[in-house]
């Protein structure tokens, strides 16, 4: 296994190549004194890395970027798929650029991502959408100059998915959206299979950067005044298992951690089955990781996290969860649950609630079940309406706005360090996050955005704290 999914291929030459070849094409292609590219990203952060590698080699062929996509001369979505809205959405914003394209024909139109890795979305996008040039999926991301050229050059359309090769590509340029807040990928894939997942057989089965790299550009970042950095990975905590040295995330994030600097570290997202004290510990001993853990439990339900094939059970969840209130008194507890799972009853969602009232998250992501074509569930019987799972959803979001105000509320009279993450509106009001990802707002100048504060509190709402810089 480590020999299959554990090997480094450093970003191709040639691919450089088609770098420079695609800059001197777009002299003659471009509108204005530059090539344009808008790039939209939807869906999880490890798009959005995926994103920056994008513009990172885009940036190399000349191109500059904006923020809309009337002037741009290369239009890409980098898609999701993992519910349905998203790709509802995407299939509309293409729909809307048919009239673009026929005002400007040489405008290339492409997307990326995880739902071009599905065979049926990718035919009819071929089919219904003519305009679009190029299409390519997750595992083609290393080979992005090459398909753009075609696509610039060719008379034919460029398709290309489903070429796993099983390997993690490096060196890849890379412009990152953020000048404090960073992403940094330190695995890609998922061997976990639950069965309403649409994730492995888009992203590929589990492998991990070697550590050293990730080390090195952890380091970067630190000395480049990143404040708050982000390991990424469909479950980060399964991180090095497929590695020669056998190396694991505790091992990582302690590594990381002993790096000199001011700044928070951050992972998501974990998987339960995969959560040991000694990450735990890990974190409780740290000087810059987030006291913040993220741990979709999904269901209260024993009967349905089997069926979900989550490989955990409430009990074992809760184990986790009170070993990390234990070991972290000031932990901050987020989370993911899906309502309306197939088969589910009133009498399992009734659980999530029980657990959802024993746990007190600071916050929750609340999904309604989206079926994905090929995966397990989406063949599940499912004889709950939409409109019972509507109501079932709107009272797991009040349980947890009772709990999230309480929570918030507790919080009044104390000081809390904050990053600045930028500006709400007119009248210099700053947003702010704290360690355990509760969002702060409170009056400063805009030159304090980037930098680190610390607020007292002096009011809560149901989700969200204000507060003045001291």
């Amino acid at each position: 296994m480590a020999e299959k999914f554990g090997t480094l291929r450093d970003f191709d030459s040639s691919q450089g190549e088609y770098l420079n070849l695609i800059y001197e094409i777009m002299e003659s292609r471009k509108r204005g004194d530059k090539p344009i590219a808008y790039i939209h990203t939807y869906g999880c952060q490890q798009n959005v890395a995926d994103g920056e590698r994008i513009k990172g080699m885009l940036s190399q062929a000349g191109f500059e970027f904006e923020d809309k996509p009337d002037n741009a001369d290369f239009i890409l979505y980098n898609t999701c798929a993992v519910r349905e809205h998203a790709e509802d959405r995407v299939f509309g914003n293409v729909g809307a650029l048919k009239n673009l394209k026929a005002k400007y024909p040489r405008t290339l139109i492409a997307l990326c991502g995880c739902m071009m890795e599905q065979k049926h979305i990718a035919e009819r996008m071929y089919k219904s959408f003519p305009y679009v040039g190029l299409v390519f999926g997750t595992h083609a991301l290393h080979l992005f100059p090459e398909l753009l050229y075609k696509a610039l050059t060719g008379s034919k359309r460029v398709y290309l998915r489903d070429n796993d090769d099983n390997m993690v590509h490096e060196g890849i340029p890379l412009r990152r959206d953020g000048s404090f807040k960073g992403w940094l990928p330190i695995m890609y894939g998922c061997n976990n299979f639950c069965t309403y997942c649409i994730v492995p057989y888009v992203r590929g089965r589990e492998r991990s950067r070697e550590k050293d790299i990730i080390i090195s550009e952890a380091e970067q970042m630190i000395r480049s005044g990143y404040k708050d950095i982000t390991l990424l990975g469909q479950n980060v905590n399964s991180y090095g298992k497929n590695l020669k040295d056998g190396v694991s995330f505790a091992e990582l994030i302690k590594t990381i951690d002993d790096i000199d600097g001011d700044y928070w570290l951050r992972f998501m997202t974990s998987h339960p089955k995969d959560c040991t004290k000694e990450l735990i510990d890990t974190i409780a001993q740290s000087k810059h990781i987030s006291k913040h853990l993220h741990l979709p439990f999904q269901s209260g339900s024993d009967r349905i996290l089997k069926a979900m094939n989550r490989h955990y059970d409430r009990k074992k969840y809760l184990e986790i969860i009170n070993y990390a209130k234990e070991k972290i008194p000031d932990v901050s507890l987020t989370s993911d649950v899906i309502v309306g799972f197939p088969g589910e009853t009133y009498e399992d969602f009734k659980e999530t609630l029980s657990l959802i009232r024993e746990v007190e998250y600071t916050s929750l992501f609340t999904f309604i079940y989206s079926p994905r074509v090929g995966t397990p569930a989406a063949a599940m019987d499912d004889p709950i309406p939409a409109s019972e799972k509507s109501k079932w959803f709107k009272e797991l979001l009040g349980v947890q706005e009772e709990i999230a105000s309480k929570r918030c509320a507790s919080m009044v009279g104390t000081v809390q360090k904050v990053l600045i993450e930028g500006e709400k509106g007119k009248g210099n009001i700053l947003n702010a996050r704290t360690s355990g990802n509760i969002i702060v707002e409170a009056e400063g100048s805009p030159e304090l955005v980037g930098t680190f504060q610390n607020v007292e509190v002096t009011k809560a709402g149901n989700w969200i704290l204000k507060g003045k810089i001291v």
